[in-house]
């Protein structure tokens, strides 16, 4: 009878331990998620980026913290009834405007990269941060040169000793520790 209550008890103990407690929860990640969406929804009152859908964040044990999105540069290019179609003048010079779009978009990830490592201390220092967005394009425009999705990470050590030390985040200097991707 003692054998089996101490055998009860390992197999208890072991299926506890098997079952512990994730290393980055739902909750640590939710308010990241939800800065991520406002900060680009806040990019400007007058002419916004819209996010299309909330952000997810998603923790990988052994890799690191992935967020990703989903937005459209310039939602007031949709086309409606009251505007069927654009002329090519248009569209080149909306074209121009997404590709000056995407580098604002750049800075606005580089800083919610550095942004979420600081945020996120039970992320390991030696797995990565990443953040990814997808770019809607419509069937009408020339997405010559234009990327439909970027990819930033960089290890969460290095993210946040950057932060730390620079205070401001810029693209030029932070490239020195992150990886970026575009596709």
């Amino acid at each position: 009878m003692r054998r089996r209550i101490l055998i009860a008890a390992a197999a208890l103990a072991i299926s506890a331990a098997s079952q512990a407690t994730p290393r980055v929860t739902r909750t640590a990640v939710a308010p990241v998620e939800r800065s991520f969406d406002e900060r680009i929804s806040r990019y400007s009152v007058d002419d916004p980026i819209y996010v299309l859908g909330a952000s997810r964040g998603v923790y990988l044990e052994g890799f690191g913290l992935v967020l990703s999105t989903e937005v459209d540069l310039l939602p007031a290019t949709n086309l409606t009834p009251f505007r069927p179609e654009y002329t090519k003048e248009e569209k080149a010079r909306i074209r121009l405007k997404k590709l000056d779009r995407v580098g604002k978009l750049k800075e606005l990830m580089g800083s919610m990269l550095v942004d979420a490592a600081a945020m996120l201390d039970t992320v390991p220092d030696n797995e990565q941060i990443a953040v990814s967005v997808t770019l809607l394009h419509k069937r009408w425009e020339d997405t010559a040169g234009l990327p439909g999705q970027i990819v930033m990470q960089g290890q969460r050590s290095s993210l946040v000793k950057y932060k730390s030390a620079n205070g401001q985040t810029k693209l030029d200097t932070l490239a020195a520790i992150m990886k970026v991707q575009e596709y």
